[in-house]
């Protein structure tokens, strides 16, 4: 029977549903537990397996290092919940509360939890991308697949997206000794991500360790030769890359599209929420039964402006399902905001890059330690005469510092007169962003607006 009374009748006897059996899902599962839910709790996920880490399929997967499929998730404590797995969610009845699977089978649920995260952006041409030889990476079993291709030796790997996995791919490519080609459309690597003056570093480290580098290059067509397999690339500068193995890593798309008709605020861009991790519906009321964590969440930040900020990060996805965890068994008075700084960490080329905050809302860069030249230094970003983010390559000591100065709303430029400047004086640089209309591989943090204008929906009468 749905419960509509008191939160210890709702922990007691209530159903809780979370679609997305993902590290977001299982966090807030775990969390839910912890907070003395006693009632049902279904787990949805599209994969048939269990939940698994994701970042060690570009790094130790790639590398022979590690196995695909020994990638499991550590579980913190049981969750005693009913797995639905191999069936993805289908649509959503708010009004009568139930998620409809694509088998046809329903599920109803008191409290909803949306975890469905993001998948890899495919290539646009369905007969190219089909060809064999073509990946992209995002779940275990591409990484598994692209593991075995590139342990047979191909003679040349392209690698479309110099964003952060993109630059994975290929550093794991090198390390393993192939020839890897890198085709981006932007200025540099992490370019969207980080801004010009760091991505000319990465471009460096690219090239420095026998990387192909080509930028502001688009690959236009893939060619297949008679049994299927792809043979080659077409790019916009008119030359063509004989290649057996391509690797398109375009960024992701949100998981969203099951929700569409149900009323809920989700769209392209993920499900709109408040701080609390509670989704709006389309006419902007926030909901008070579904929320949602990870990726797929499109939240305000009160540190960067309420500026809703999607962020694909795994230290927010797990932060994030443990306030709308904390939240779904709360009263009002009780509940919390999702106010952590936004962290993200990559390793390539031999290098540890690592960021706080949100680099892509910033104007300038100031490098406060260290030096551009060798390749150990922080870059900390400013906008509007404060501080909102910081990068560190193989100096990540220094980034709790500059994540006080974050939470703090720190001047910029930073001034302090005991901090390692290498260059006395220094003065802060553009940060060389591109054109967001502009599109570049692989951001990790998308702004996606507070404006008035940003309202993009029709209103359908209910019947």
């Amino acid at each position: 029977m749905p419960v509509d009374g008191s939160l210890d009748q709702l922990k007691r006897e209530g159903r809780i549903v979370v679609v997305g059996a993902s590290l977001a899902g299982l966090r807030a599962a775990e969390t839910l537990r912890a907070k003395g839910f006693a009632g049902s709790l279904t787990m949805i996920g599209d994969e048939p397996c269990e939940p698994y880490d994701r970042p060690p399929l570009s790094k130790g997967v790639l590398l022979g290092k590690a196995a695909a499929e020994r990638t499991a998730l550590p579980r913190l404590r049981s969750i005693d919940a009913t797995w639905r797995l191999g069936v993805p969610a289908g649509g959503l009845d708010m009004a009568a509360r139930r998620v409809r699977l694509a088998d046809g089978d329903e599920v109803p649920y008191d409290r909803l939890l949306i975890a469905t995260g993001v998948r890899a952006r495919p290539w646009p041409r369905e007969e190219e991308a089909e060809l064999d030889g073509v990946f992209v990476l995002r779940t275990r079993d591409h990484g598994a697949a692209l593991a075995r291709r590139l342990a047979e030796g191909p003679r040349r790997v392209l690698v479309i997206g110099a964003g952060f996995t993109g630059s994975e791919i290929a550093s794991a490519c090198r390390e393993r000794g192939l020839p890897v080609t890198v085709a981006e459309r932007g200025a540099a690597p992490l370019v969207g991500a980080l801004g010009g003056v760091v991505g000319a570093v990465a471009a460096e480290l690219h090239r420095e360790h026998g990387v192909d580098l080509r930028t502001g290059v688009m690959v236009t067509a893939l060619e297949g030769d008679s049994s299927g397999r792809v043979r080659a690339a077409h790019l916009s500068d008119g030359s063509t890359l004989e290649t057996d193995v391509v690797v398109v890593s375009l960024g992701a798309i949100r998981n969203t599209e099951w929700l569409a008709g149900s009323g809920l605020g989700a769209g392209p861009r993920g499900i709109a929420c408040d701080a609390g991790c509670r989704a709006f519906d389309i006419r902007g009321i926030v909901t008070d039964d579904i929320y949602a964590a990870g990726d797929v969440a499109r939240c305000p930040h009160p540190l960067f402006g309420y500026q809703f900020l999607s962020l694909e990060h795994w230290g927010n996805a797990v932060a994030q399902a443990e306030i709308a965890a904390h939240n779904m068994v709360s009263g009002s008075t009780d509940r919390v905001p999702h106010m952590e700084v936004p962290a993200f960490w990559s390793s390539q080329f031999g290098v540890n890059v690592k960021s706080v905050g949100v680099p892509s809302m910033a104007t300038e860069i100031l490098i406060a330690q260290g030096s551009l030249e060798s390749r150990r230094f922080v870059g900390v970003y400013g906008y509007q005469g404060r501080v909102i983010g910081a990068v560190a390559f193989d100096q990540a000591r220094w980034l709790p510092f500059y994540q006080e100065l974050i939470e703090s709303t720190a001047p910029f430029p930073p001034a302090f007169a005991t901090v390692d400047r290498h260059t006395d004086g220094q003065r802060p640089l553009d940060a060389d962003f591109p054109d967001p209309s502009v599109p570049t591989h692989g951001p990790t943090v998308t702004l996606s607006g507070y404006s008035p204008a940003d309202r993009r929906m029709t209103f359908t009468p209910a019947h």
